[in-house]
């Protein structure tokens, strides 16, 4: 997994897609955070990470676009497939190393609270469930994008396809508000990405969520194990 790993985080940057991903990260939040915190006059984070949601969204497939779709256009995904290393050191070195670089990305909420400290005190653990909220919805966007990369061999079939998909997850909760039973309405709030998240930033600690995240995480990348494992015997 660390050879993958390693490999990745290096086309990363060799491609160009690293700086792309970090430059409009880092202006988009700069923007929320000026707009809704700074300009504000506030030291509430809350109102700044519910707006980087849809930058998760937006962004994310731009990080999981080429990490198995490239392989499959180039051919070289036999190569990677036959090589004497498992289906999982497979996924999960390419799935940590877009994790690693959307940490990164994400790490600029550090910078943003020193500059917090000046305006006033900081709520560190309202910010750092803000941070870790933000970190668990990416671990399972970048599942479900790694998913669909393995799909398709091109790279913006699996970047809109990925956006579509998770602006699907997004609009869960609006689709139970339009369903008139309760059963189906309760089942898909359960399942709504947004909610769960917006929980985080007003500051609400829920543990089934933070399981729901990782199991979110969890079952695509095993999705993309089993595609993997019929490519391999296909």
């Amino acid at each position: 997994m660390g050879a993958i790993y390693r490999r990745e985080m290096n086309a990363f940057f060799i491609s160009g897609v690293a700086y792309v991903f970090l430059t409009v990260f880092f202006l988009l939040s700069g923007i929320f955070f000026f707009n809704g915190v700074v300009g504000a006059g506030t030291t509430e984070t809350s109102s700044m990470f519910g707006s980087m949601f849809i930058i998760v969204l937006f962004l994310i497939p731009i990080l999981t676009m080429k990490l198995l779709s490239e392989e499959k256009k180039n051919r070289t995904d036999q190569g990677l497939l036959t090589a004497p290393v498992g289906l999982w050191s497979i996924v999960l070195g390419k799935y940590f190393a877009a994790l690693t670089l959307f940490v990164i990305a994400e790490s600029i909420v550090f910078v943003y609270s020193i500059i917090l400290a000046y305006l006033g005190n900081v709520v560190w653990s309202t910010l750092l469930g803000n941070y870790f909220a933000m970190l668990f919805l990416g671990a399972a966007f970048i599942a479900v994008g790694l998913f669909v990369s393995s799909l398709t061999e091109n790279q913006m079939a699996s970047a809109i396809a990925s956006m579509l998909a998770l602006f699907v997850l997004y609009l869960f909760d609006s689709f139970a508000d339009n369903i008139s039973s309760e059963i189906i309405k309760k089942l898909m709030a359960s399942v709504s990405f947004y909610s769960r998240y917006v929980e985080f930033t007003q500051g609400v600690f829920n543990l089934s969520s933070i399981v729901f995240f990782l199991s979110t995480a969890f079952l695509f990348n095993f999705f993309t194990v089993r595609v993997l494992d019929k490519r391999r015997w296909g």
